[in-house]
């Protein structure tokens, strides 16, 4: 490890992002060094002019991906080199209005009966029927499992928050079989290779394998499954927030934007679409 790259990492401790934003800043900045093949501390304001202008005309990522860049080096020449250039100030990447792919409740379950790998299989369970992200889901452990008020304990969720979470029945009964199995001591999906938890990147590539498998050409994430979860329970009468509470979403906004992805409400507004124009 370079001695600019730990001092960056321990300023992004000391602004308190989480693990996983510090690995993929980390990441950003190490992809803009790969292309000068320069340290980062030796470019100047035209260098880093150039190569945003390379990964939106050249390599043309998505914007989500752009404003990551953005942040990650913002941050390391703001905090770490105190070195603030104009041009970090000039940029400003918009954020895309998509809406998330959502698969109906009979393509969840094909998708999830179709993992073979049972660490990967109950993970990803648990991201449907919890609501949770990945990151969530593999860094619980045995104790975040509160059978007796039938809840999940989400530590150090987005933003460093805890929360609890609805533990349905069903599932309940798969982690138990899984614990039957494998005998987990903390982390309930490790990596036999390090101790630590599984890679989110291996479950995401199993969950896609399945769901090419089961003949799904949607493209979905681990991610996807939260938002089916979301969706889902609007879908049966759940208010939006009690699942802004389940979610641990900090707006409502973020919120609401499952009401765009609800077939019930869509049902709804075709019935009254319907009635306006009958007379016509």
């Amino acid at each position: 490890m370079t001695e600019l790259r730990r001092r960056m990492i321990e300023d992004m401790r000391l602004n308190g992002l989480s693990e996983g934003t510090q690995a993929t800043y980390v990441e950003a900045v190490k992809r803009m060094a790969g292309h000068f093949h320069r340290s980062p501390d030796q470019l100047n304001d035209e260098d880093i002019r150039q190569f945003f202008f390379h990964l939106m005309d050249v390599r043309r990522l998505a914007r989500s991906t752009i404003r990551i860049h953005v942040y990650a080096i913002r941050f390391l020449f703001r905090h770490t080199l105190q070195r603030p250039w104009p041009v970090l100030d000039l940029l400003r990447v918009k954020r895309e209005a998509k809406l998330p792919v959502v698969l109906s409740a009979d393509e969840v379950r094909r998708v999830l009966a179709g993992i073979r790998r049972p660490a990967a299989r109950v993970a990803a369970i648990l991201m449907y029927t919890c609501g949770l992200r990945v990151s969530e889901a593999l860094r619980l452990s045995v104790p975040d499992i509160d059978s007796q008020r039938m809840v999940l304990i989400v530590r150090k969720g987005k933003g460093g928050r805890d929360r609890h979470v609805p533990l349905p029945v069903r599932t309940l009964q798969l982690l138990r079989a899984y614990w039957l199995v494998h005998r987990p001591r903390h982390f309930l999906f490790v990596d036999r290779s390090t101790g630590l938890p599984m890679n989110a990147d291996g479950v995401r590539k199993t969950l896609q394998a399945a769901a090419r498998e089961c003949g799904i050409t949607k493209p979905i994430a681990c991610h996807t499954l939260r938002h089916c979860y979301a969706t889902h329970l609007l879908e049966r009468g759940l208010d939006l927030r009690s699942i802004q509470g389940i979610l641990g979403h900090r707006s409502i906004r973020s919120t609401v934007g499952y009401l765009h992805l609800s077939s019930g409400v869509m049902k709804n507004i075709q019935a009254s679409v319907n009635q306006l124009t009958a007379g016509l």
